[in-house]
């Protein structure tokens, strides 16, 4: 293993990191920026009103995306057993 396949692998790593979080992240940042609004427009400056919504949120995306992102996890593992199972 030499410096690229370090360097394939970690990014491998890290892109299929993005792509498994991205549904979560994205749904939380729509929901934060929806309450934010909210929040403006009504002058209401409750702290659990940003949170509980939010995790809520997330709970429901994560569950509802569970396959996708196993799927993504999935692909990264083979890959890596694959360069593994070849000799890199």
């Amino acid at each position: 293993m030499n410096e690229a396949d370090a360097l394939g692998l970690a990014q491998a790593a890290i892109w299929a990191v993005i792509i498994a979080s991205g549904p979560a992240v994205l749904s939380a940042m729509l929901v934060g920026t929806a309450i934010a609004l909210l929040q403006a427009l009504t002058q209401v400056q409750e702290m659990t009103l940003t949170f509980i919504p939010k995790i809520v949120v997330i709970l429901v995306v994560t569950a509802l995306s569970a396959p996708f992102m196993g799927a993504v996890i999935f692909t990264f593992t083979e890959n890596v057993y694959g360069r593994i199972q070849t000799g890199f």
